[in-house]
């Protein structure tokens, strides 16, 4: 059974740096891309950044620049490194990935869809 779990949350000022974890059990990413989406007092559903097996990575033009994706395939984890963070980056983040065995429909962001995500990690940005 998939399980994805995020960490790494907090509460910084602007300018500041987080950095999220998501671990990965239960599912071999090897095969799959992985994302991370966030939803923000402005916008219900916002992906913003994904990663797939050839290590090849994909961002929103909101966070292009500022965040960067990577995955640990031995340890089964993608993390997300925020830098230059702002105040609009305050939202719930996700990590993300398809999942056969989910009957949820399917949400698409450069090339990855997914219909399956953690219980989030809160990211409060204060200006």
């Amino acid at each position: 059974q998939l399980q994805l779990t995020e960490s790494g949350g907090g509460s910084v000022q602007s300018g500041g740096s987080l950095t999220l974890s998501c671990k990965i059990s239960g599912y071999t990413i090897r095969r799959n891309c992985m994302l991370w989406f966030r939803r923000t007092p402005g916008k219900e559903r916002e992906a913003v950044a994904t990663i797939d097996i050839r290590d090849d990575t994909a961002y929103a033009d909101s966070v292009k620049g500022r965040f960067t994706i990577s995955q640990d395939l031995d340890n089964y984890t993608v993390s997300l490194q925020m830098n230059s963070l702002k105040p609009e980056d305050t939202g719930m983040y996700y990590c993300a990935a398809p999942n056969p065995h989910s009957s949820g429909g399917f949400y698409y962001f450069e090339g990855c869809g997914y219909n399956f995500w953690g219980q989030g990690t809160q990211v409060t940005v204060s200006s």
